[in-house]
């Protein structure tokens, strides 16, 4: 018997100290669960993804050295480790093989991703090399991320060269949905090449990416033996026995040396087989593996928005946030995320009332403070507008209220809400959502402001649907502020759909449009108006501009605005 852990850890990008320090912990208590190997995730010396701190030397040779650290206090257990290569001027997404302190192998990733946040072609290089490890009668291959997602990846030359079970290594960020998508593509490999497959996922925020673990073991049949939990750390631990029955849909193992293996291959590649020569341990008794329950649809979005605020505010060394209160749910649901995520006492919440504020939405505003247990402060802003319209008399007396009006009051709450954050050192989370983002429903400077976007990648209709789901844990969000009609009261008697379609209405057609690419046509087809998708296709386009200003956001759907999305804002290709 042959026990495996998958050290399904949170490492931060850049920290080289930090991330060494926290795979030598995990080493540790691997050993100390009995574990003969231990895999961790993908480029989890460096942080996923480094982006271009992979264009500096001394960031290589650095993370390089850190994994000489790591190797050489890692004793009495094989690991592998994934880490960034350089070799002959090129730089490879990599996985070090660990055994008795030193590194016995590497293998080199097969398919780079070049597609939504993935930009791997523009730093590394291909691998070519099928590498198997033997420890204790058990031969198993190591694949990366991307190399499972093709049919004909490299764990099929992995069976086909004798390995039992496949070690694939990601960093494989979250959307709404992707552990089913995950387990299903795991079900369906394991089939068909007849091998266990055991699949370590990091966990934590990285900027707008959410890596949200779910790390899973499936036996040779597809089925499901083994799962860690959902944005959290975990060591997930499991026995496989060499010596069992042929695997389901496999045919009878090569148990020849590396020759015989190459020859089975063919011209498919060149099999490096790594000997993990330490001699573990009598086999402890055997462990039931763990099977953590999946989360819901709303709850598994809304661990997703608690982990991301929680990361990206340690890792980037904010301890306390704050939030532009309005009375209204976008601000509503992050409040709570930010308590959920920090601790109501280091949240503190602005409101700023104005003439067009009501004052149902002043009362909401408090009890939603008292709901949630962070402090309130009040700053209306009747007198810096006043001030403002006197400066602005001379020159536009006589002049319509109009947009401009109401962006000026959206402007001075962004001044006060900017000057609290820089004068207490707490980080303004803006509170816009997709819907708004998308058709440029927001204000530059205004409601836009802040250092991070937590709801930038949720749909307003997701918004509503995430409240409900919170205040099922324990009431949090008044009720009257999920009921109340949206609207951004800076206007007399304003509502949203004053200027936007209903949101039932406007959410499936931004899905189509900015998350599956479709166009007009293709979206009038499904059974959308055509002047409607039309004139919501127009606002997405010339919103561009507003959204390379935006601040990062939480990407939680399938293709969110940023990494995900690349327009340009000088573009004429405006839907007809």
């Amino acid at each position: 018997m042959v026990r495996i852990a998958l050290a399904q850890i949170n490492p931060t990008i850049g920290d080289l100290p930090g991330n060494t320090a926290l795979v030598q912990r995990y080493v540790e208590q691997a050993k100390a669960a009995g574990a003969d190997v231990v895999a961790f995730p993908e480029m989890v010396v460096t942080g996923y993804p480094p982006d271009d701190l992979l264009l500096k030397k001394s960031f290589i040779a650095d993370s390089n050295a850190a994994l000489e650290t790591i190797a050489s206090t890692t004793t009495g257990i094989a690991a592998v480790i994934g880490f960034v290569d350089h070799n002959n001027d090129r730089l490879y997404n990599a996985a070090a093989l660990i055994s008795d302190g030193r590194i016995a192998g590497i293998y080199r990733k097969h398919h780079l991703p070049n597609y939504g946040v993935f930009d791997e072609r523009r730093f590394f290089s291909s691998g070519d090399e099928i590498v198997l490890a033997e420890i204790d009668g058990l031969t198993f291959g190591v694949t990366i991320c991307e190399d499972l997602w093709l049919e004909s990846g490299p764990h099929v030359d992995c069976a086909i060269a004798g390995a039992q079970l496949v070690i694939n290594l990601n960093a494989s960020p979250y959307h709404a949905g992707k552990g089913g998508e995950r387990l299903s593509l795991l079900s369906r490999r394991a089939r068909r090449n007849g091998i266990a497959l055991a699949y370590v996922n990091c966990v934590g925020g990285a900027d707008e990416v959410i890596f949200d673990g779910q790390s899973s073991v499936v036996s040779p049949e597809g089925t499901l033996i083994a799962r860690a939990g959902q944005f959290c750390e975990e060591l997930l631990v499991f026995d496989i026995d060499p010596e069992g029955e042929t695997p389901a849909g496999g045919e009878e193992r090569d148990d020849s040396p590396a020759a015989g293996r190459q020859a089975a291959l063919g011209d498919a590649g060149t099999v490096v087989v790594v000997s993990l020569n330490w001699h573990p341990e009598p086999d402890p008794d055997p462990v039931t593996p763990r099977i953590a329950p999946e989360l819901d649809a709303a709850g598994e979005v809304y661990g997703a928005l608690v982990l991301g605020v929680r990361d990206y505010m340690a890792k980037n060394g904010f301890q306390q946030a704050m939030v532009g209160i309005s009375g209204g749910i976008d601000s509503a649901l992050t409040a709570a995320i930010a308590v959920d995520a920090i601790g109501a006492q280091n949240v503190l919440g602005l409101s700023n009332p104005s003439e067009f504020t009501s004052s149902q939405s002043i009362q909401d505003a408090k009890q939603l403070s008292e709901s949630l247990g962070f402090k309130l402060i009040t700053m209306p802003i009747g007198l810096p507008l006043a001030a403002m319209r006197r400066t602005l008399e001379e020159d536009f007396a006589g002049s319509e209220y109009s947009v401009a009006d109401q962006n000026l009051q959206a402007r001075i709450r962004g001044n006060l809400w900017m000057y609290v954050s820089n004068q207490t050192g707490r980080l303004l989370l803006s509170t816009g959502n997709k819907s708004e983002m998308a058709v440029g429903y927001a204000t530059l400077y205004g409601d836009m402001a802040g250092g991070f976007a937590v709801l930038k990648d949720v749909p307003k209709t997701l918004v509503y649907r995430l409240s409900e789901w919170r205040n099922r844990q324990g009431e949090a969000i008044p009720p009257a502020i999920i009921e109340r009609p949206p609207t951004a009261e800076l206007a007399p008697g304003q509502l949203d759909t004053d200027s936007l379609p209903p949101y039932e209405v406007l959410d499936p057609i931004l899905k189509e449009y900015v998350e599956n690419h479709l166009g007009i046509d293709e979206i009038a087809a499904l059974g959308f108006d055509r002047a409607m998708v039309k004139r919501i296709a127009q606002m997405v386009d010339r919103a561009e501009y507003k959204r390379r200003q935006s601040a990062p956001g939480i990407k939680v759907t399938s293709r969110a605005f940023g990494r995900d999305r690349r327009l340009p804002i000088t573009n004429r290709y405006l839907p007809e």
